[in-house]
């Protein structure tokens, strides 16, 4: 058999379950998960790698409206995610209707990839008459080849999922190396930690209006030492993201160091700090430093 490899890119509106569905498919947690929207801002990619094939999966940001620079750069990589896809996954859940994602019918259906409607979430549905008929709704809204229902938290029929993935992947050489599990380098993965803790701890625009840098990474023998700027874009949120007493930085940099020391497998000595930069949203040299360009 030859071997297979391509990129499988899942698309969707916010807080579908994109980021537990390409946890669950890699077997890692590379994509960071909160209730909140927006928590996806980069597109990340997860290798999977098997004697047969290699397929490169790659979640992406929620399909949103953008209202300044950052989003833009967000909505930028979705973009992106549509062209490069040899299979392409629309994920939607049991409640939504074809009006609550007309902005992404249009190239989700002009796509040139094999597209597949993933309805996750079906946990959630009372009964299989439920069931049956939200795949019946769906079949009708849209042109699609195929539409598989899913539960990406309880790993419910994701076999059946990758059997239809795999059948649409070409033959090709591998486009990374065979030990590889990610496109992204180890400083992206403890930023996004750190900033999962942030959007777990604090309210309103506040996680929206931070981003976190990693100043240095340096791994000894048994010990990784890590300096990492938490920064924001108004004045009156420094006090808030520190807290009483250093009080919250210290919950959301404890809760983060023992993450990494789960990811990294190693004692993680974690320092944090804040700094404003105003108005890096819609920066375009801020946003280059960060990735976003």
């Amino acid at each position: 058999m030859a071997f297979k490899s391509g990129f499988v890119n899942i698309i969707g509106k916010p807080n579908v379950g994109k980021s537990t569905l390409m946890n669950a498919l890699v077997g890692d947690k590379l994509s960071i998960i909160t209730a909140k929207a927006q928590t996806t801002r980069h597109r990340i990619l997860g290798i999977v790698n098997t004697e047969d094939a290699q397929i490169i999966y790659s979640d992406t940001p929620g399909i949103i409206k953008p209202h300044y620079k950052l989003q833009e750069s967000m909505m930028r990589f979705v973009k992106d995610a549509y062209e490069d896809a040899d299979v392409l996954l629309l994920m939607v859940e049991p409640k939504m209707t074809l009006e609550s994602i007309e902005d992404i019918v249009k190239p989700f259906e002009n796509s040139k990839s094999h597209k597949i409607l993933v309805i996750n979430k079906i946990d959630k549905l009372a009964d299989e008459d439920e069931l049956i008929k939200t795949v019946d709704y769906w079949s009708k809204a849209l042109e699609v080849p195929v539409i598989i229902p899913i539960s990406a938290l309880n790993k419910a029929h994701l076999d059946v999922l990758y059997e239809e993935i795999i059948k649409h992947i070409p033959e090709h050489p591998p486009f990374y190396p065979t030990d590889a599990f990610t496109d992204k380098p180890e400083r992206f993965f403890i930023s996004e930690i750190i900033r999962e803790k942030i959007l777990l701890h604090y309210k309103e625009e506040i996680p929206y209006s931070v981003d976190v840098v990693i100043d240095a990474f340096k791994e000894e023998e048994n010990i990784i030492r890590i300096s990492a700027l938490i920064i924001t874009n108004k004045k009156s949120h420094k006090p808030i993201l520190i807290g009483k007493g250093g009080g919250m930085l210290k919950k959301v940099g404890t809760q983060a160091r023992l993450d990494a020391e789960k990811f990294f497998g190693k004692k993680i000595f974690l320092e944090i700090y804040v700094k404003v930069k105003e108005n890096w949203r819609d920066n375009d040299m801020m946003l280059r430093h960060l990735g976003y360009n």
